[in-house]
């Protein structure tokens, strides 16, 4: 199949996985012509970056993970670090987002938003972290 389809049924834009190819997690036979032919295989590759993009691994991350994939002799122990670190920073993350709410939310909360120039906001903001 052609880059057109190999997008539409993996669900990403060509110009990803054009980038894809450059950074070598695929690589595509090239027809006689020189335009990309994209095998089952490689579709099932594509909606495998897809998957892991969207829940957030890094390219890299999805580069052992791909390759770990294609290791039929490989550790389910290998997998499940790269995953359990992921998981970590995006419980970190979290935890960065709701301190954040939790600080933007009291000073929200206590700004009387009013015609008066005294703001709890902007005191809040000036004050060291």
């Amino acid at each position: 199949m052609n880059i057109g389809d190999a997008a539409k049924r993996a669900g990403l834009p060509a110009k990803t996985i054009r980038y894809y190819e450059d950074i070598k997690l695929i690589r595509p036979d090239r027809d006689a012509n020189g335009y990309r032919a994209f095998s089952d295989k490689d579709l099932h590759k594509l909606t495998f970056l897809s998957r892991a993009r969207a829940l957030g691994f890094t390219i890299e991350n999805c580069r052992a993970l791909l390759a770990l994939w294609e290791d039929q002799s490989r550790a389910s122990a290998d997998v499940k670090r790269i995953a359990g670190e992921h998981l970590a920073e995006i419980d970190r993350k979290i935890a960065d987002l709701q301190s954040m709410r939790d600080t933007l939310g009291s000073l929200v909360q206590n700004c009387a938003g009013d015609g008066r120039p005294d703001c709890p906001i902007l005191r809040g903001l000036e004050e060291p972290r």
